[in-house]
């Protein structure tokens, strides 16, 4: 996807609400979704952890993955896909920001969780296939729960 693309899908992903019974509906449509995919999937807040499944064939790597994916989403308040595609096509990395690859990952699959008139409450990680197709799990997930 180009960065105009990932923007206006981002910009189409609003919540009205998201709360503890939201997250878990949400982690249960994303578990739905990934059809036995060894994956690991996280919703969370910057301190808190609202659900988490790591499906058969995932691996304690694809955890660590995630941490990291959703640690970007967070910071950027942006898809950790989109702040990837924009890195790259600066020839930047998140070194310019003083972030370390450690904790932070601009790779596709974590999609922050934006509340209409709050902004960014959360983030939904998917962690395990393809950055693209991880992405596409996230987004595909929280359009079945806005529509």
């Amino acid at each position: 996807m180009t960065k105009v693309a990932l923007e206006a899908e981002y910009a189409s992903l609003v919540f009205k609400a998201f709360d503890e019974t939201t997250a878990l509906a949400l982690g249960q449509t994303m578990v739905d979704l990934a059809h036995n995919l060894p994956i690991v999937i996280n919703i969370r807040s910057a301190d808190r952890v609202f659900f988490h499944a790591a499906l058969p064939g995932s691996a304690p790597l694809n955890d660590n993955w995630a941490r990291r994916k959703s640690n970007t989403a967070l910071k950027f308040q942006l898809p950790s896909l989109l702040v990837g595609e924009t890195h790259r096509s600066k020839g930047e990395s998140l070194a310019k920001h003083g972030l370390s690859e450690t904790d932070f990952a601009d790779h596709g699959g974590a999609v922050p969780i934006r509340v209409a008139g709050v902004g960014v409450v959360a983030c939904a990680t998917v962690s395990g296939l393809p950055q693209v197709e991880d992405h596409a799990l996230v987004v595909r997930a929280i359009r079945a729960m806005l529509a």
